[in-house]
């Protein structure tokens, strides 16, 4: 996969910390670039968000229609089957491309945030808990574990105690409110610091949760 093209925004000069912000499924950077100016953000450090549009690619549940998408998804009822691993090993690579683009920056890994929504959410979920080196935090918004077993047979020890937001609407007819928590649940079994929070909502955001995902941000960046 070639790099990625993004749309960059920071919220002061010189950012010391960067937030890397995976869209969803047929969706491309701009899509969470409003969500910036809402987040109840502390004045320092000054932060980097970065939003990539993920490429273009056939999916085979929509008929193979090509769009922004991080990975195949053949049954568009049943998203959590038969995951399209290569495609999920590729954006996670061009994802690391980003972190490594950052590093080179002046930004060091335990000083990014890897953030995601539905199929960016889980790619953050399989890229941040694979990473070799410790992150600051990861957003997984309305998503799932696309395959749990990658995630088992490559986890890194340095992000085992990085702290995970994990939020979902309690109306997604998208991504069943069940499969987030399923993750939720493995992850926190196997002793990942992981929160849960739910939202009267469909497969979207909201304002409490966007301040949640603020405050949060502050924390994993207090340090």
């Amino acid at each position: 996969m070639s790099a990625l093209e993004t749309i960059e925004i920071a919220t002061g000069d010189n950012p010391t910390a960067s937030v890397i912000w995976l869209h969803g499924l047929g969706a491309d950077g701009n899509d969470f670039v409003p969500v910036v100016p809402e987040l109840p953000l502390e004045d320092e450090p000054a932060i980097r968000f970065i939003f990539p549009h993920a490429p273009v690619i056939p999916i085979t549940c929509n008929n193979g229609y090509r769009m922004r998408g991080w990975y195949d998804i053949v049954f568009f009822e049943q998203i959590n089957r038969e995951a399209d691993l290569k495609g999920i090993e590729r954006s996670i690579e061009a994802v690391r491309a980003l972190i490594k683009q950052e590093n080179e920056r002046g930004i060091p890994s335990e000083r990014i945030v890897l953030a995601g929504f539905s199929q960016g959410g889980a790619i953050a979920y399989s890229c941040g808990l694979t990473h070799p080196e410790k992150l600051a935090g990861i957003v997984a918004l309305s998503t799932y574990m696309p395959a749990p077993e990658y995630v088992v047979r490559n986890k890194s020890a340095a992000n085992q105690a990085t702290p995970i937001f994990a939020a979902h609407g309690t109306m997604d007819t998208v991504v069943p409110p069940l499969l987030g928590r399923a993750a939720h649940d493995q992850l926190k079994e196997d002793g990942y610091n992981i929160s849960w929070q739910t939202y009267p909502m469909p497969h979207s955001v909201c304002m409490p949760e966007i301040l949640a995902i603020g405050g949060f941000i502050n924390q994993c960046l207090a340090a």
